[in-house]
């Protein structure tokens, strides 16, 4: 069973960074992050597959965030820098056995089996 948990969440100003980490119990190819605002869909931020040969990120996080993975401790991290009012949202740690290598699209499997974490809340103040 893979089973991500998250943590590392919180309030910051505009300008301020956060790291967010998930733990990953058992093997998964993609690992990566989805956000959800009030009122809007999940939106997949940023994923990684396997050794973290290939990422993703959305248009809205490039530059800013960073994804990376460490697989002695089975943990997808995601540091957020130059955080903006909009990147407020919970945050969602997700994993799959699965996965698609390609860097301009997510590595999620579509339709295929998809662990998700409790999510972590991160409020940016301006």
């Amino acid at each position: 069973q893979v089973q991500p948990a998250e943590s590392g969440g919180g309030s910051v100003q505009a300008g301020g960074s956060l790291r967010l980490s998930c733990v990953v119990s058992g093997f998964s190819s993609c690992m990566g992050w989805f956000r959800q605002a009030p009122g809007k869909e999940r939106e997949a931020v940023a994923t990684i597959y396997k050794t973290g040969a290939i990422t993703y990120y959305s248009d809205s996080v490039k530059g800013r965030f960073t994804v990376s993975r460490d697989e002695d401790k089975n943990t997808v991290y995601l540091q957020m820098n130059s955080l903006q009012p909009e990147d407020t949202a919970m945050y969602y740690c997700a994993a799959s056995r699965s996965g698609v290598a390609y860097s301009t699209h997510p590595c999620f499997v579509a339709g295929g089996q998809r662990y998700w974490g409790q999510g972590t809340q991160v409020t940016v103040s301006s």
